[in-house]
């Protein structure tokens, strides 16, 4: 039987993670020995425990509750702490999730001990080095031995970083093997959808119409932490929702709502709290997000899991960054980069709005990600 440790730390990982671990309870349970770490990057329970219980993932083997600190200290402790797990643990593999400073700590701890790293979500690029999530990926995919990556792009990517798409002999950190698997989100919101359905009743809590209200997502430091960036997305927000008078459903961030007092306005703060089509909630569970996604008429985000279920759903999305990681839903005309120019993202909201031919390719898999990962890890580790 293979062990294998799971780290997670930010709540996408944690909602990425859910399909591996359900693959393995549903049909891998006799070749694979799930250990689950949690680094405590994410520590309210709100944006952490909350997914635990809804998704139905066991509840994590370690926490090393690091709490919030800058990248240096955050990933330090995680450093020591995941290395002392390892060291224990003795795991065949350790696998890791998308682009945090979990996912460059527990990469960096395996590697260094000579534990084959497994990253799911490989082979993303933005293109942008200033963003912290473009070094942690390009890093950590080249301390990877098994990269499994959801798109045809991200193999491209990884082929032009000169990582062979066609190795021979065992997969190792020198001869690492790379897989187009599809997305293990696209798994979840099929599986999910159907569960949100049932127990989510968020819709009829905030007295929403199906398909006509918007959803949005405010959370990057890029976008929270600069006072003018702020100000822009969140004058857009509101000027759009007074002009077609429809709701938009805000779920605040943590990180945003402790920068709103700060960062807006005292003008635009009022405008906010004032208006009759603005609605603040506190961060809402996976079920309920999916259920706002679903219901929503369009998103604007500056999410990258969000882009993404904006396309699961088929809906249209303005993404409040420069870049993407996911250029195809932008490629095909399924969302717009508007960055943080209230203008640009006026004038996407007003495209996307009208848009009425949007195709959907399956750019992201058939949703059998998970188990395709976990039957080539057995293999292959």
């Amino acid at each position: 039987m293979k062990k294998l440790i799971t780290v997670v730390g930010a709540r996408p990982q944690i909602i990425k993670s859910s399909a591996i671990s359900r693959a393995i309870g549903n049909k891998f349970s006799k070749e694979i020995q799930e250990v689950i770490v949690h680094t405590g990057q994410h520590y309210d329970d709100n944006m952490s425990k909350i997914f635990f219980d809804e998704l139905g993932i066991p509840n994590p083997d370690y926490n090393l509750n690091v709490g919030s600190g800058s990248h240096g200290a955050q990933t330090a402790k995680m450093l020591e702490g995941l290395e002392s797990i390892f060291l224990k643990e003795k795991p065949d593999g350790v696998i890791v999730y998308g682009d945090t400073n979990s996912t460059i700590a527990g990469a960096l701890a395996a590697v260094k001990i000579h534990i084959p790293v497994i990253h799911v979500e490989a082979g993303l690029r933005s293109f942008n080095k200033s963003m912290p999530e473009e070094i942690n990926r390009i890093a950590c995919d080249h301390m990877s031995t098994l990269l499994f990556t959801p798109t045809v792009t991200g193999m491209d990517n990884l082929a032009r970083e000169g990582v062979s798409l066609l190795p021979e002999g065992k997969a190792s950190v020198d001869n690492p093997q790379i897989h187009h698997c599809g997305d293990v989100m696209y798994d979840n919101s099929l599986y999910f959808s159907k569960h949100s359905e049932m127990q989510s009743t968020i819709i009829q809590e905030l007295k929403l119409e199906a398909n006509n209200y918007i959803l949005g997502t405010v959370h990057r430091d890029m976008n929270t932490d600069d006072p003018q960036r702020m100000e822009s997305i969140f004058t857009a927000l509101i000027n759009l929702a007074e002009e077609f008078e429809m709701k938009f459903v805000l779920p605040l961030h943590p990180r945003t709502k402790g920068k709103m007092e700060s960062n807006l306005s005292e003008e635009l703060r009022l405008r906010l709290i004032k208006s009759m089509h603005v609605v603040i909630i506190p961060p809402a569970g996976f079920l309920d997000i999916l259920t706002l996604e679903k219901n929503a008429k369009l998103l604007i985000t500056d999410s990258g899991g969000l882009q993404k279920e904006a396309y699961f759903f088929k809906k249209p999305c303005v993404i409040l960054r420069e870049q993407t990681e996911w250029v195809e839903i932008v490629s095909n005309g399924n969302a717009i980069l508007a960055d943080a120019d209230y203008n640009r993202v006026e004038d996407a909201f007003r495209t996307l709005i009208k848009k009425d031919d949007f195709t959907y390719p399956s750019y992201y898999g058939e949703g059998n990600a998970a188990e395709f990962i976990c039957q080539k890890i057995i293999e292959q580790i």
